[in-house]
């Protein structure tokens, strides 16, 4: 590894053994044969930058799908995933550079040019594991990121798939920060100075503290493992050897970052960017803090060109897929069967019916009348089927 991959303060209880040895036993809980390496990408952003992979499956003919994480995750987080998305294609994930495994060079300072360099990354990954055309999904951050490649190369984005993706709205001007509790409260302003410059700087300047820290901060996440691992602590472990390291991916996502949590450059402002042949599938958790009104509005505008498809997960948060993984895998692998039939291309319109559902959706009533799935005629009746799933559902 470089030594940007290095860089850390002595301070804190960072141990590239002690990561490798956690994201293995996270790993081990997959059934599925995979392989994981460093794929080298040269001097993208630093001077030799590697992207710590993953893959399962690499002998399927059908059309691959890539997943990128979410801000300060990993590989390991798609643990209760991988088996059943791998089950008919091949999966690749990978760690953002700046994150977990992957090399942690110094990005911009300017959000738009870190964000291209991100792009940039990703796009010579793709080179260097020879991959042609791919579906794309991205959780968080990682929605942002897949984004922003399917607007630079759309030849090679074969399906867009968002899970609960970050920044695409603008901050309201009547938003009010949720009420968090007082420990949490303490903390933040015990740390300012240095969360002002990054978001888990707390977490190294805690030191030896630091496991404890983030163990008892994220239990949430560690919950949502609990059917995964005996050890409870093997998440947030992972977790806190993943960002206690030269924040990287950390510092260059501060700058996109506007107030707390909303974007510089909301990607509702370059909806039009996006290439009518791609196909969209949008995720969002029902009690998430994502507002799902952007990708409403993106299928307004658009949804009379091309595929897009969103999904509210019912009972789930921010973290989709470890919330309700089930629900999760089934939409992933709906989305990829209508790649592999051809099913996601253009020549669908709205109903009025399906116009009704969303401004119902907009208001936010949930009736059952709402839970039921919409189906359209297609335009072309010489298609391979009279009606595909083109929906707006609560499951």
């Amino acid at each position: 590894m470089s030594d940007d991959c290095q860089r850390r303060g002595w301070w804190t209880k960072y141990s590239e053994t002690k990561l490798i040895e956690v994201e293995n036993s996270i790993l081990s809980v997959i059934k599925s044969k995979f392989r994981t390496w460093f794929v080298s990408i040269g001097s993208t952003v630093g001077k030799d930058d590697k992207i710590w992979t993953i893959a399962l499956n690499e002998e399927s003919d059908n059309t691959p799908i890539v997943m990128l994480h979410g801000f300060a995750a990993g590989i390991g987080f798609w643990c209760k995933n991988f088996d059943e998305i791998a089950r008919d294609r091949s999966v690749y994930a990978i760690d953002l550079l700046g994150f977990g495994r992957s090399s942690r060079p110094v990005f911009s300072k300017n959000h738009e040019t870190s964000e291209q360099q991100w792009v940039s990354t990703i796009e010579e990954w793709r080179k260097k594991v020879n991959l042609e055309k791919f579906i794309l999904l991205g959780h968080s951050f990682g929605g942002y990121l897949a984004t922003s490649y399917a607007i630079s190369y759309p030849e090679r984005v074969r399906h867009l798939i968002l899970a609960d993706p970050w920044g695409f709205g603008e901050r309201p001007e009547n938003y009010k920060s949720p009420s968090v509790p007082l420990y949490y409260k303490l903390l933040f302003y015990l740390f300012y100075p240095l969360v002002y410059f990054n978001p888990l700087a707390s977490v190294r300047a805690a030191g030896p503290l630091g496991p404890a820290l983030v163990h008892r901060m994220r239990r949430d996440i560690a919950r949502r493992y609990e059917d995964q691992f005996e050890n409870s602590h093997v998440i947030t472990e992972y977790i806190y050897q993943c960002n206690s390291q030269y924040p990287s991916g950390e510092t260059a996502f501060h700058s996109f970052l506007k107030d707390v949590g909303w974007a510089k450059n909301p990607m509702i402002h370059r909806f039009d960017l996006l290439h009518e042949d791609v196909p969209i599938t949008i995720m969002y958790g029902e009690d998430s803090w994502i507002d799902p009104q952007p990708g409403l509005i993106l299928h307004e505008t658009r949804g009379h060109k091309s595929y897009i498809n969103i999904d509210i997960i019912a009972s789930a948060g921010h973290h989709i897929y470890s919330d309700q993984p089930d629900m999760f895998n089934k939409f992933v692998q709906d989305a990829c069967t209508l790649v592999d039939n051809s099913l996601d291309k253009k020549g669908m319109i709205k109903t009025e019916e399906l116009l009704n559902k969303h401004k119902r959706l907009q208001a936010g009533v949930k009736d059952e009348s709402a839970c039921k799935e919409v189906r359209e005629e297609e335009v072309d009746e010489s298609a391979i089927v009279n009606k595909v799933e083109h929906e707006v559902t609560f499951h």
